[in-house]
């Protein structure tokens, strides 16, 4: 068995058989496709929540990256998946990290309007003063995009 039967039972939401797969190869959990996302990326970033349960018990890095420095706390940010944001960051989610463009998640949740991720990442520390490559706050993004409701809670 390889690792590309991982990724395949996580993108079919085969929870037994991603946790049968890691109890017999637990290092599976630091694996990454072509894109360089890991299985606990691939599941937050697609909605999984009780995949991304199973994953978390496997303990895997809460803040690994894909190849262009997106986290899964970033990936679900700009989606408005609240549920996970939160238990990826009680398990140790940086809400500060930027990527490869100097975005965060606080800076993708206002860019799409979601007010109720905001106020998670807010109540877990997301900084609201952290700029882009191109000298933008969460609130900029949030006022260039017409998210008064966001931009209100964003401004520093």
């Amino acid at each position: 068995m390889e690792t590309p039967l991982l990724f395949k039972a996580i993108r079919e939401n085969q929870l037994h058989k991603v946790r049968d797969l890691l109890t017999e190869n637990p290092t599976w959990i630091s694996a990454t496709d072509e894109r360089g996302s890991s299985p606990l990326l691939l599941a937050t970033y697609s909605g999984l929540t009780d995949m991304t349960d199973v994953l978390l018990e496997f303990k895997p890095d809460v803040n690994a990256r894909d190849l262009s420095g997106n986290t899964a706390l970033m990936g679900v940010a700009f989606k408005g998946f609240t549920t996970i944001a939160q238990r990826l960051l009680e398990a140790g989610a940086d809400a500060n990290l930027v990527n490869g463009n100097g975005a965060t998640a606080l800076i993708y949740a206002a860019t799409f309007g979601k007010e109720e991720m905001v106020k998670v990442l807010l109540d877990h520390g997301a900084d609201k003063g952290i700029t882009d490559s191109a000298g933008h706050t969460a609130a900029d993004h949030a006022r260039m995009h017409g998210w008064d409701s966001v931009m209100r809670l964003v401004e520093a």
